[in-house]
């Protein structure tokens, strides 16, 4: 069995979301048809591999993080370690993604909050972990490599090898995308252990359906046609179990903190 727990090899929930990363990714253009266009327009504009690497290292000199104010140790949670090495991969993907948010607003991230939420992030994470471990539970790399591929599949891709070569494109190595694989699924098996298996209602999924459209009316994409009902279902399904998940795992995590010993030196 794989056991997460004890190498200590942490991924905050959320943090380093493959699905989400994996959807960041096909919204980035995979459409071949529109491919085709945008070669066709920028044909006589393309820039010099002199220039692509001027524009590489623009984007390279945008901001970036403070990683000289992250401690060795970052924060001890009833007595297990949550290190800087481990605390600094993750906080550079939320910061790019909030630097990405601030950037529309003229804003610079704010790294204080944002590295107070990351270590929270982990120590909730850590807490989900050493109770999974009381437990007894484990995830086997069978239901890890199972997984990613179910995730390829609903990507529209051919293996997992190609997953996490896109996944890997936006940052996010495959040792980490496994890892975070492990966690969500360890997580779940907690969530279940503790609060029985979930089956949402028609009624649930069709609240998440309505709410999905009028969100993308609300966008500005009303013009846009929404898929119907019963051909998202699976996709509702697993947004629901995702809510519950969730839901379960932030009061047991609330439960557990009551009585932990956790020290965050940030």
């Amino acid at each position: 069995m794989t056991s997460l727990l004890r190498s200590r090899t942490r991924t905050a929930l959320g943090a380093l979301s493959v699905a989400a990363v994996l959807t960041l990714s096909a919204c980035g253009g995979s459409d071949s048809s529109d491919a085709d266009a945008g070669k066709d327009a920028s044909s006589s504009a393309s820039p010099s591999a002199d220039e692509s690497a001027d524009d590489s290292a623009d984007a390279a000199e945008g901001p970036q993080p403070d990683l000289d104010a992250i401690p060795d140790v970052v924060a001890e949670v009833n007595g297990e370690e949550v290190t800087k090495e481990e605390f600094v991969p993750i906080y550079e993907a939320a910061f790019q993604q909030a630097a990405a948010q601030a950037q529309m607003g003229g804003e610079e991230p704010d790294e204080e909050a944002l590295r107070k939420e990351t270590a929270d992030n982990l120590v909730d994470t850590e807490l989900l972990l050493q109770e999974a471990e009381s437990r007894g539970l484990e995830v086997s790399d069978d239901a890890v490599e199972a997984e990613l591929a179910a995730l390829a599949e609903q990507n529209g891709m051919t293996s997992t090898e190609e997953l996490l070569k896109a996944v890997e494109a936006q940052g996010v190595t495959a040792d980490q995308a496994r890892e975070q694989v492990e966690t969500q699924a360890m997580v779940e098996q907690l969530v279940a252990d503790e609060n029985g298996p979930f089956e949402p209602t028609d009624k649930e999924l069709r609240a998440i359906y309505d709410q999905a459209k009028k969100q993308q009316a609300a966008s500005g994409g009303g013009g846009q046609e929404f898929p119907p009902f019963a051909q998202v279902r699976s996709q509702l399904e697993e947004q629901a179990m995702n809510q519950e998940t969730g839901k379960v795992a932030t009061a047991l995590v609330d439960d557990l903190r009551k009585d932990a010993d956790i020290t965050v030196n940030l």
